[in-house]
């Protein structure tokens, strides 16, 4: 009795992950399809208030038991869009950076596409995002820690180039500055001007290497 025991609780196993294994394109698609829905509903709620769980699975097509299939609530659907932004902002940042030859035009780069978040075409959906997950306009401080973990590996290499002894650290230390100051212009509906990048550049390199540097402007550089 007990080896058939053993013997159908093998089974059931097996079953259990083929079942996984075939469902799992239609639930990485319901994921796609529940996150989706929620960026365009908080698009379209902006920061004046805050959809329910039952507008976006609407809006998706799908039903609760989809959504909490996926999601535990709503702010763990909200942590998994900023993380996905945060993703795409990386990938877009290496990219970016990867055009620049000196580690100084690198980090400026880094600042410059993080503050570029800033631009209206791109402002109200991320403000919007933060503020379903509590991140903006409520709580100032927790605005600064917008996913920062994920967009501080592009920033090492150049840090290391510039001589810094804690690369980790100083990475996170002009993250915090940067995403913070970038957290300030979303909440005040601003963009910060080309001065101010130079500025917050040469900042986050002074704190880095203990010397001021000059910083060559890019004006006009897309």
């Amino acid at each position: 009795m007990k080896q058939n025991a053993n013997l159908t609780g093998e089974i059931a196993d097996r079953i259990a992950r083929r079942t996984m294994t075939q469902r799992g394109p239609d639930y990485a698609a319901e994921v796609r399809r529940l996150l989706d829905a929620a960026l365009d509903v908080m698009s379209r709620c902006g920061t004046s208030s805050r959809p329910r769980v039952a507008d976006i699975v609407a809006a998706a097509g799908l039903s609760n038991d989809a959504f909490y299939r996926h999601f535990p609530s709503k702010e763990a659907l909200v942590a998994t869009l900023v993380e996905d932004g945060a993703q795409r902002l990386g990938s877009y940042l290496v990219h970016q950076m990867a055009k620049e030859s000196s580690p100084e035009a690198q980090v400026r780069c880094w600042v410059e596409g993080v503050l570029s978040q800033t631009a209206p075409d791109i402002a109200a959906t991320t403000a919007a995002v933060l503020w379903n997950g509590g991140s903006v306009g409520e709580g100032g401080a927790s605005s600064r820690h917008f996913a920062s973990a994920p967009l501080t590996t592009p920033l090492k290499e150049p840090l290391v180039a510039l001589g810094s002894a804690d690369p980790d650290l100083d990475a996170s230390l002009v993250a915090h500055a940067t995403l913070g100051r970038m957290s300030d212009h979303l909440w005040a509906r601003t963009q910060p001007t080309p001065d101010e990048v130079d500025r917050i550049t040469a900042f986050c390199l002074a704190a880095v290497t203990g010397r001021r540097r000059r910083i060559t402007p890019r004006r006009g550089k897309s």
